[in-house]
């Protein structure tokens, strides 16, 4: 049977022409040309007689564009979304193309593949976070699953870390930033460095809490997708007794019996209220794992002046600073002036309060939980938010 195929010649040709025209397509297009911003707003509104036009008198620059269209819908730093759009856009002017002028047919295959490849893609990566979901859906809980085929291979399932069981008997403050980086994929957790009384070894010693180096042990935390898992992630199944049992063990106290309606308080988007917890007397967390330690606590309050209709938020540095150490929030997260760019959408995107709030402390999607303080109403020795100044015009 004869198959056509390329020469190893025509192959390298091939390869080094893609990687010239990638490089010519990346200097041309530090900006969108005139061509491509008149394509892409007919695109965007409808405008089928002023595209028609654009393409017929444009046929000699179109194989460049369609080109560079899609070599900036494959940057790997754009999001999903923008990169199929880019893609649905160089398709629509490969066909122009090739109705108009007669050369769109191998620009058409190609952003085909490349369209079927990245919905396969993220098909895939939008099954993997689903199969997590489950477990991470209770506050501050995440599968640590970075070395999951080495799992595999050894037969075991991944570690679920329960972020709200440690908190109810540690205090934030305890960890973070000592022991972990207060962020996510940061601190290269690995079986070495606990079995060396590093990261989860600093209390899985034996001694604190059952010991890492114990291969018996293993199944106690690698129980990601088992049924056990469920007291980690379903409040029907939190077992109140040997959260009690190992409070009791390190120095901290669970009362269950305190639990209002005899439940753990989850609002509407499903995070746990650890203020009333807190002023329920429900739990006391230690402070710290050192006998010496002395808690520095901040006892003043900052009055965000908000440019919304919602009203102004308050800021208690006295109930973040008696779970977490300043130096979580200060000066890589907020500066110690009141200079600070403090909004919503940088919230939304995990700066700001985003840091925490969402991850292991209750959404700012829950406006009124911190837009409470009525505007106008002064409050005695708060400090004001005074935000970044305007640059001035010169």
């Amino acid at each position: 049977m004869h198959t056509r195929s390329s020469s190893p010649i025509q192959y390298t040709f091939s390869c080094c022409l893609l990687l010239l025209l990638s490089i010519f397509a990346s200097l041309c297009n530090a900006e969108d040309s005139e061509f491509r911003t008149k394509f892409i707003n007919n695109y965007k509104t409808f405008q089928f007689k002023a595209q028609e036009n654009l393409i017929r008198k444009s046929g000699d620059i179109m194989a460049d564009e369609i080109f560079s269209l899609i070599i900036d819908a494959m940057d790997d730093d754009i999001s999903i979304g923008k990169r199929m759009f880019l893609l649905d856009a160089a398709s629509a002017m490969a066909s122009g193309y090739q109705h108009y002028h007669g050369g769109g047919k191998k620009f058409i295959r190609k952003i085909d593949k490349l369209i079927k490849k990245e919905l396969k893609k993220e098909a895939e990566r939008t099954a993997e976070l689903m199969k997590w979901k489950k477990e991470e859906r209770f506050l501050g809980n995440f599968v640590m699953k970075t070395h999951e085929k080495e799992l595999e291979e050894a037969g075991l399932a991944p570690v679920i870390y329960p972020h709200w069981v440690h908190r109810i008997w540690y205090d934030c403050s305890v960890c973070h930033q000592d022991i972990f980086i207060m962020k996510r994929w940061r601190n290269d957790i690995t079986k070495e460095k606990i079995q060396a009384g590093q990261q989860c070894g600093v209390c899985h010693n034996g001694t604190i809490a059952f010991g890492a180096n114990n291969e018996e042990e293993c199944d106690r935390c690698h129980i990601a997708g088992k049924p056990e898992a469920e007291r980690l992630h379903n409040a029907n199944q939190i077992d109140n007794q040997h959260i009690a049992d190992i409070a009791k063990q390190v120095g901290a106290e669970w009362n269950a019996d305190k639990l209002p309606g005899s439940r753990i308080p989850i609002d509407e988007h499903g995070f746990i209220d650890w203020l009333l917890l807190k002023k329920e007397d429900v739990f006391k967390p230690i402070e710290s794992l050192e006998e010496d330690y002395k808690q520095k606590i901040r006892d003043n309050q900052i009055l965000f002046v908000s440019k919304s209709k919602l009203e102004n938020v308050l800021f208690s540095h006295n109930v973040h600073s008696s779970w977490i150490k300043c130096e979580s929030c200060h000066p890589a997260i907020f500066k110690e002036s009141l200079t600070n760019k403090v909004k919503m959408v940088r919230m939304s995107k995990g700066e700001n309060c985003g840091y925490c709030h969402g991850k292991v402390s209750f959404t700012f999607a829950d406006c009124k939980r911190c837009h409470s303080q009525a505007k106008g109403v002064e409050v005695n020795g708060a400090l004001i938010h005074i935000g970044q100044p305007k640059k001035k015009k010169e």
